[in-house]
């Protein structure tokens, strides 16, 4: 670690989940930080000390930090994964909230327990919901040559990429056949020198 750059401990569960586009802007710009991943198990134990009770965190030279866009937001300022100007910077808040919308309408479908309620939550969501959605990103994607938000990497195209594959976990691994931009966008992150790393060294899990 170089003199002067703070410590980093990002804490999480075992999973990708709600943390690993902070794990990508890590490696993606070089930074060295402890990746603590939570027994579930201990997680009713510690839920009471973590802000707001929820994860991830990540602790700044020992200072807890929560909510896992604001944390990936502060990085990538950090680290230039903004764009170029306020402008780009605030599209990328806006593509990652628009995302964020069509996430928690797939989180709602896995969560429901009602099986009849599940299959037509999951018909909606393949019917109108998703393609609502993926088709508004995929002229985005088109419209940028190939990224989310102007013409270089951003956190913006981490978040995606993440989103994207758990996607494909969820829905089968045809879901995307509709939209080559988004697979390339995906490819594209992919095949960046530093998240190969990541990806080949990372634990495996579902989520």
């Amino acid at each position: 670690m170089s003199e002067g750059q703070p410590t980093y401990k990002l804490i999480y569960f075992n999973a990708r989940g709600r943390a690993e586009h902070i794990r990508y802007i890590f490696a993606y710009a070089g930074i060295d930080y402890v990746d603590e991943r939570i027994p579930k198990e201990r997680w009713p134990e510690l839920k009471k000390s973590m802000p707001y009770g929820m994860l991830p965190v990540l602790e700044i030279d020992g200072k807890p930090i929560a909510q896992s866009n604001a944390v990936a937001r502060y990085l990538a300022r950090k680290h230039n994964l903004t764009g170029r100007d306020e402008w780009e910077a605030m599209m990328c808040d806006v593509l990652v909230d628009t995302l964020g919308d069509l996430k928690q309408f797939i989180s709602q479908y896995r969560t429901e327990e009602d099986l009849f309620k599940k299959e037509e939550k999951k018909a909606k969501l393949l019917k109108e919901t998703i393609p609502f959605y993926l088709n508004k990103f995929e002229q985005t994607v088109g419209e940028n040559g190939g990224y989310t938000v102007g013409s270089t990497t951003t956190w913006a195209d981490f978040v995606f990429a993440v989103a994207l594959e758990n996607f494909e976990n969820i829905f089968g691994a045809t879901a995307l056949e509709n939209y080559p931009g988004l697979r390339a966008l995906k490819k594209r992150v992919h095949e960046i020198p530093a998240i190969v790393g990541w990806l080949a060294k990372r634990p495996h899990t579902e989520f």
